[in-house]
């Protein structure tokens, strides 16, 4: 059971949590109830991050309300159960949709709708997920 013991963790401006992950201004991140995130993943929070209830973030993921290199800034939210593949990059503004998967070593700069898997540079839709189908190989075709 991957969360029988899962407790909020301490967070601390720039400081590894026990979980070895990282994030800036603390402040403004809403940590939802069971989230997952990776070893090694940071999380800059200054215009706001919201990770809801039970989303996997993989490990070496980046997060950023704010970017420099192009002047943008925007909250992120990662909505109820999405998952984000290991290396991934999330820019300001973005949302990440209920459910939906987000493959490794993806760059995400545009809204991932619900139900759906996604990847590349920059992510893009590929697929649906049925959570009707009752072999649901969302790879698959």
């Amino acid at each position: 059971m991957r969360f029988k013991d899962w407790e909020y963790p301490e967070i601390k401006n720039g400081l590894l949590t026990k979980y070895n992950w990282v994030v800036q201004h603390p402040d403004k991140l809403i940590l939802g109830y069971k989230s997952d995130i990776g070893t090694f993943s940071y999380i800059n929070a200054k215009y706001g991050v919201i990770i809801e209830d039970y989303a996997q973030i993989g490990s070496h993921c980046s997060i950023y309300s704010v970017s420099t290199i192009d002047n943008k800034e925007g909250s992120v939210v990662l909505k109820k159960n999405c998952k984000i593949g290991t290396h991934s990059v999330l820019m300001p503004g973005v949302t990440v949709g209920e459910n939906s998967i987000v493959g490794a070593f993806s760059f995400v700069n545009k809204d991932i709708p619900d139900n759906v898997i996604a990847y590349g540079v920059p992510a893009k839709v590929v697929k649906m997920i049925d959570h009707n189908c009752e072999n649901n190989d969302t790879l698959g075709d």
